[in-house]
């Protein structure tokens, strides 16, 4: 059964939101979405209590800053400019969205197996990444959340898991109401619950 981990992560120097936000330890950043590119690059939309838009013009690892209102900005990344460590990459989990950085900690909520939260614990103390813990809880009997749910029925109704898919992500996600980056998290996460849950029973039906 997979568990729902939340736990608190030092972001290494030179990790543009970390840098950023302990320069402003009186603000909080709030990334709404990420979209990892290749290379480390990347984009994403974050929101904050305060005017950071001048700091984040000034570091070295953000390309391109775009104000989308007062305290909301889409910031563009740079090769070297930091997205989701490499722990997180490695151990092939994905934070919940939207997640907070403040003074250069970042709250994530991460849905994973036993396994992987394991492995997740182990590449950060290899790293020598500071981490708390603040809990660790079983999912319930569900198989997927209601948003989750959702996804999955106006996925199915649309064709966008049939061979040929009849629809895009980029239209699933309009008539969702959700950016592309938004959706593609959800349905990575219905995928991983829905093959880990039946992996057994695959298995079984195959030579």
């Amino acid at each position: 059964m997979n568990q729902k981990l939340r736990i608190d992560v030092r972001l290494p120097e030179g990790h543009w939101s970390g840098d950023v936000s302990r320069q402003r330890p009186d603000t909080t950043l709030r990334i709404e979405e990420t979209m990892p590119l290749a290379k480390g690059r990347g984009t994403a939309i974050l929101s904050s209590d305060l005017d950071v838009e001048k700091d984040l013009q000034n570091h070295p690892g953000i390309e391109e800053v775009e104000r989308l209102s007062a305290t909301r900005y889409l910031v563009k990344i740079g090769a070297k400019g930091g997205g989701f460590i490499r722990p997180i990459l490695d151990a092939a989990v994905i934070p919940d969205s939207p997640f907070e950085i403040r003074d250069g900690w970042v709250d994530w909520q991460i849905e994973c197996s036993n396994k992987s939260r394991q492995l997740l614990i182990k590449l950060l103390r290899q790293d020598h990444i500071p981490f708390r813990i603040i809990s660790t809880r079983l999912n319930g009997n569900y198989l997927l959340t209601p948003r989750q749910r959702h996804v999955f029925e106006v996925g199915m109704k649309e064709g966008f898991w049939d061979v040929p898919r009849r629809t895009t992500l980029t239209d699933l996600s309009k008539q969702l109401g959700v950016s592309k980056s938004t959706l593609s998290a959800q349905i990575q996460r219905i995928n991983n619950r829905v093959m880990h849950a039946f992996s057994e029973e695959i298995r079984k039906r195959s030579n």
